[in-house]
């Protein structure tokens, strides 16, 4: 029997043919979380795509903003839509008050505990989250009591299940091993696992020895078979951060924020930083080393 060789398993795909596997009207989770770690570079391959009507699940920072401006974005489940800098997106903003987007606004909580139900394959999972508050006014929620002697009622979160989820990772092989080198992953591995197919963008793929998987561990919050594409683009996150590769950029946090204030400010961002390849989108902010330079922020 002919023996297979690394390559025959390669996961390797460039960003818009993982883009290419989506379709219109999917469920679609981003990883990350506000200005940390979201796959950007994947985000503005969609944004040049014919792509349409997707539902948004996420924690949710300029991946939610920039898909909302530019009409891809039919319902946003989520709990916030943050810059951390600046509280509220304005892109998300905009859509949100002028009714182009339906929502489901979830407390932080609910939303961890929709993904995991759907991780685990149940079909719910109880809370207490949300009780005595108006967010389980919101269409969507049921409750229900408890079997044991208790009685207690509890709302009962439903599983938030995903067509796919878009996570941003440090390092990985070409067979899909991956490692979240930040000193907090978030809530990636319940996307991954909420999903019928992960893609990742990558900062680097090395050798799989290079990762060294046993001395790891801690980094490998996924098996490969959760991976099913990795695309390698160097700065992917930009301008959200990539900790420790590199920090948030907050000079361009505001350029994008700025963006939001005319239609000709928002006409010139796309110009700039959005029609392009990842390639020209990182010369464009200033280069590898403008990126790598960038101190780390005060929160």
């Amino acid at each position: 029997m002919t023996r297979k060789s690394s390559d025959d398993f390669s996961k390797v795909e460039t960003p818009s043919e993982i883009i290419s596997r989506l379709e219109d009207g999917m469920t679609i989770g981003i990883g990350g979380w506000a200005t940390r770690r979201k796959p950007m570079a994947l985000v503005r391959e969609i944004l040049k795509s014919n792509l349409k009507d997707f539902t948004l699940v996420s924690y949710g920072g300029p991946d939610v903003g920039l898909l909302c401006a530019s009409g891809k974005v039919k319902k946003l489940i989520f709990a916030f839509v943050s810059l951390d800098h600046y509280p509220l997106d304005p892109h998300f903003r905009a859509a949100r008050q002028s009714g182009k987007i339906e929502v489901w606004e979830l407390d932080e909580g609910m939303l961890h505990w929709g993904l995991r139900a759907a991780a685990m394959n149940l079909p719910f999972l109880p809370t207490r989250i949300g009780i005595g508050t108006d967010i389980i006014n919101q269409p969507s929620f049921e409750f229900i009591d408890s079997p044991y002697e208790d009685g207690e009622t509890f709302v009962a979160m439903p599983a938030i299940n995903l067509d796919a989820a878009l996570i941003h990772v440090h390092r990985s092989d070409v067979k899909g091993n991956i490692l979240i080198m930040s000193p907090d992953p978030f809530f990636d591995e319940l996307f991954s696992r909420a999903a019928t197919n992960t893609y990742a963008s990558v900062e680097k793929i090395v050798a799989t020895p290079e990762l060294d998987m046993e001395a790891n561990a801690r980094f490998a919050i996924l098996e490969r078979a959760r991976i099913t594409a990795v695309a390698e683009t160097p700065y992917g996150a930009h301008p959200t951060s990539a900790t420790p590769d590199y920090h948030l950029d907050l000079n361009h946090i505001k350029s994008y924020v700025e963006s939001a204030e005319t239609p000709e400010a928002w006409e010139a961002y796309k110009a700039n930083y959005l029609y392009g390849t990842q390639a020209n989108y990182v010369d464009a902010v200033g280069g590898a080393d403008a990126i790598g330079a960038i101190a780390k922020p005060v929160y």
